[in-house]
């Protein structure tokens, strides 16, 4: 379970996130909805240990995620904003790319890429 407490991150002046705090269950897709400049992307980039907030918590299955930030990222999937395409990789390619990134196995892999191919086309 992800579990977001009381987290809060400012940049000078700018009260970007003020004491947001939400659980996600294990599978459970969450989205962020709100005008630009609502912090939705600090939010998120705390929740995967890219941006150190100035308070509150962030759990994954009850560990810090800044304890170990890469392990974090790994488990949380995360589309951001402007994410890179490599327009020579097919899709299946490119998610295999981005599988071996998170050290990701077969015979999981695949599992999960036809799982996508179901549900996706």
């Amino acid at each position: 379970m992800l579990a977001v407490k009381n987290l809060s991150r400012s940049f000078g002046d700018i009260k970007a996130v003020q004491n947001i705090s939400f659980t996600a269950d294990k599978g459970e897709i969450v989205g962020f909805l709100g005008p630009n400049g609502a912090g939705k992307t600090t939010t998120l980039r705390m929740m995967v240990g890219y941006l150190q907030p100035d308070s509150g918590t962030i759990e994954l299955d009850g560990e810090n995620v800044f304890d170990n930030p890469l392990a974090a990222s790994a488990r949380i999937g995360y589309l951001p904003e402007l994410n890179p395409l490599y327009n020579e990789m097919t899709v299946e390619e490119f998610l295999r790319f981005i599988a071996a990134l998170r050290k990701m196995k077969e015979p999981y892999l695949s599992e999960r890429l036809e799982f996508v191919r179901d549900n996706c086309g």
